[in-house]
């Protein structure tokens, strides 16, 4: 488990931190939250999100419960590099639909020195890994899952079940769209269907 004052502080050492979960389970919050503390320790912290999240804002990511922060939206992961610069920390949050060359970034960025923080989803809604998040998850030096609340059972949900008919692999969305189900009643669900 990640523990923030486990943290070496000597020298300018970087590091990957990955935060994921089904959506719903409080990735963004737990985003956020680092960030915030980050900034309340002086250091100088730059946040991106994917240019095709525009649920809630286009230039800030906001959490399911409304809370906030200042980003920059990017349209790939090589923008990163480029405007991450005389930073000490990094925000990257729904790092799913970024490209796959997203765990290059991150990697580059902790080998610069730099605290890398990273929020997303770890499957998509057929329960397969989705986009880098597992590849940055195996080079990562933390990684914490969160979970939601299962919407059938009440137990603990780490799957994001789509109830809306698309078939395609990115469909941005609220509780409309998707539902955290556990391990249960999600196989529940795909056996009957």
């Amino acid at each position: 488990m990640f523990l923030e004052n486990d943290i070496n502080r000597t020298g300018r050492n970087g590091w990957i931190e990955v935060i994921v979960g089904s959506m719903f389970s409080g990735k963004t919050e737990e985003l956020i939250r680092r960030l915030n503390r980050a900034k309340i320790a002086r250091q100088n912290v730059e946040i991106f999100k994917p240019h095709i999240d525009v649920r809630y804002s286009v230039d800030e990511v906001v959490s399911h419960n409304s809370n906030s922060i200042r980003s920059t939206p990017v349209e790939t992961s090589a923008n990163i590099l480029l405007l991450a610069s005389n930073v000490d920390v990094v925000g990257i949050d729904e790092a799913q639909f970024f490209d796959v060359g997203l765990s290059e970034v991150c990697n580059e960025l902790a080998n610069q020195g730099i605290r890398v923080i990273v929020a997303g989803l770890d499957m998509d809604f057929k329960g397969n890994p989705f986009g880098p998040v597992p590849s940055i998850m195996a080079t990562a030096e933390y990684v914490t899952k969160v979970h939601a609340v299962c919407m059938r059972c009440g137990n603990l949900a780490n799957y994001s079940h789509r109830l809306a008919e698309a078939e395609k692999l990115v469909l941005l969305g609220e509780k409309s769209e998707y539902e955290p189900l556990c391990r249960d009643c999600y196989q529940k669900i795909y056996r009957t269907s």
